[in-house]
């Protein structure tokens, strides 16, 4: 069964989500696992494109986007369809969501990382996300973290 973990941002700056985000890939990507950024829209998911080049000195995590190369076999990828293509089908390990409803495809991975940022407008749908997830069983954990 899927785990969820919730990471609880006690931060203000603006791209907190995001730059949590990356340094969740980069540990992920160095433990060889397969990951699915879920973003919440197009712009968000270029500005992780972005990001994951430049987040912090030295770091190397190879990703692409979603649907601009046919193949998609980066251990990285960055989408915000509501359903990924049948070709995703190889990353499993790892889901991020940086969206504000539960992705309808999140079962097929081993581990959902929910982001959620200070704004308390987010902060009331990851209590809807949470809810969702513990009334369907799901084994749930929850981190606070300062950044």
């Amino acid at each position: 069964m899927t785990r969820i973990d919730f990471y609880l941002l006690s931060s203000q700056q603006a791209d907190a989500s995001e730059r949590t985000a990356c340094r969740l890939v980069e540990k992920a990507y160095a433990l060889k696992h397969t990951i699915y950024i879920h973003a919440d829209s197009q712009q968000q998911a270029i500005q992780l494109d972005k990001l994951l080049w430049t987040f912090r000195d030295g770091s190397f995590v190879p990703h692409q986007l979603h649907g601009l190369d046919e193949s998609d076999n980066s251990p990285v990828i960055i989408g915000h369809q509501s359903s990924p293509d049948k070709e995703l089908a190889t990353h499993h390990q790892l889901l991020i969501n940086l969206d504000q409803t539960v992705p309808a495809f999140f079962s097929r991975f081993e581990r959902v990382a929910e982001i959620v940022s200070a704004d308390e407008q987010q902060r009331k749908a990851a209590r809807e996300r949470f809810r969702f997830y513990r009334q369907r069983g799901y084994e749930l954990q929850t981190h606070e973290l300062a950044g």
